[in-house]
């Protein structure tokens, strides 16, 4: 695969966004490309309900939003065998090369958008060179076509590598942007064996050139959605006669952000959307929270998410209505192994485009990456997550961004790299 064929795959992804478990074309055109690239050189490729735990998928939308996208889909011009594995929400997809006695590698990469508007402004250049999303109201908002083509890219290098022992696989992982579809990868039977993961994000306010050999830092979530259930009534006629579920959700949204932060480290939480109530002479019986939780370690998000259900219950309780309170996607926090960084941080240091290397550095936000690199340590094996710098006009989820695509050859050449060091240290 050439620069110019990467560089045609990610700006055709971008140009597709989808967002979580409705990544349809996402994964066909990821299939399309594994099997017309690689051919007999590819042993295995799991596609959509055979690459997860479909029990264990989180946040998954209702039908009528995966039935749109689904048709949506079926519209272009990829694959409609491939298609028809994806229905119902079950994107994804696993490719594995194997090359004999050897340790068995794991590089996970992500593969959803988001669900916000793309920039049309010329200065944008995916506005100005002509691929911007071609769907309203979705973008590729934080390089994750370019972590699907970084993917393929590194897959193709392993297969013509006649050096490399053992087996590579790849997991394209979808719902991210929800820490919803990592808990499924996790719970598949393709982790099992994994001895050594890589994970990979591009940017993270890192430039083009610089790659972090280890990141750390993740915030362990959890989300919550609340639903408050009063009685209505006139406001001005007999106020008395009503339980006013508004009242109970905005003495929660106060109370949420008093929560006493926690001694041991960094704890969040945020009431992200707030709403209820049809119209200023009725007391309202139904209102809305959906908020989230973080905690610097596990345990620190469970506190958190505890405390959390106390408020929500407690201010039901005040204003005499009724509440339930669901749980919805979460990730647990990891840290990367030192073995790994220090493998990483080698190649890095000896990779053409490659101008600095750091070797550490720490998210701040959280990451579904997680459940698949406790899933490997908690077995014995190594986790890490790499950092690949990218010049991004516009932060990581803003209408503006975009990537440096001369950054996805820097994440080819490291990541294939790691992954043929482990190969001749392991065996």
């Amino acid at each position: 695969m050439t620069a110019d064929d990467l560089v045609t795959l990610r700006r055709d992804l971008h140009q597709r966004p989808e967002p979580a478990w409705r990544e349809f074309y996402t994964t066909a055109r990821i299939v399309d490309e594994l099997e017309s690239r690689l051919g007999d050189d590819l042993d295995q490729l799991f596609v959509g309900p055979e690459a997860i735990a479909g029990d264990h998928r989180l946040a998954v939308p209702d039908d009528a939003e995966l039935t749109r996208w689904y048709e949506q889909a079926q519209e272009s011009d990829v694959d409609a065998a491939t298609l028809e594995r994806l229905e119902g929400g079950y994107t994804g997809a696993v490719a594995v090369i194997e090359r004999g006695e050897g340790p068995t590698v794991g590089l996970r990469v992500d593969i959803d958008g988001l669900p916000r508007p793309e920039s049309e402004e010329l200065s944008h250049k995916p506005a100005a060179a002509g691929f911007r999303s071609e769907h309203d109201g979705a973008m590729h908002a934080c390089g994750h076509d370019a972590h699907a083509t970084i993917g393929i890219g590194v897959l193709e290098r392993i297969a013509d590598d006649s050096d490399f022992a053992g087996t590579l696989k790849v997991f394209f992982q979808p719902a991210e942007e929800v820490v919803g579809g990592g808990k499924s990868m996790a719970e598949s039977e393709y982790i099992q064996d994994v001895d050594s993961l890589l994970a990979m994000h591009i940017g993270l306010d890192h430039p083009t050139g610089e790659i972090v050999a280890g990141i750390d830092g993740f915030l362990a979530v959890s989300h919550l959605e609340a639903a408050f259930t009063g009685e209505s009534a006139h406001a001005g006629g007999h106020p008395e006669q009503g339980r006013n579920a508004v009242q109970a959700m905005a003495t929660a949204v106060q109370n949420l952000y008093a929560i006493p932060r926690h001694n041991d480290g960094k704890t969040r939480v945020n009431a992200g959307v707030v709403e209820g109530g049809s119209a200023a002479n009725v007391i309202p019986d139904e209102a809305r929270i959906v908020a989230e939780v973080r905690g610097e370690t596990t345990e620190l998000m469970e506190y958190m998410k505890h405390r959390a259900e106390q408020v929500l219950r407690s201010a039901a309780e005040m204003h005499d209505c009724e509440v339930s309170v669901e749980t919805g996607a979460e990730a647990p926090s990891a840290r990367s192994d030192d073995d790994l960084v220090s493998t990483v941080a080698d190649v890095a240091g000896e990779t053409a485009g490659v101008e600095r290397v750091l070797e550490r550095d720490e998210l701040g936000g959280s990451e579904d990456a997680t459940y698949l690199m406790r899933a490997v340590q908690e077995r014995g094996g190594s986790a890490c997550y790499v950092g690949v710098g990218t010049d991004h006009p516009g932060g990581h989820h803003t209408a503006t961004f975009d990537v440096d695509e001369a950054s996805i050859g820097h994440g080819i050449d490291v990541l294939a790299g790691a992954i043929e060091r482990v190969s001749s240290e392991q065996r």
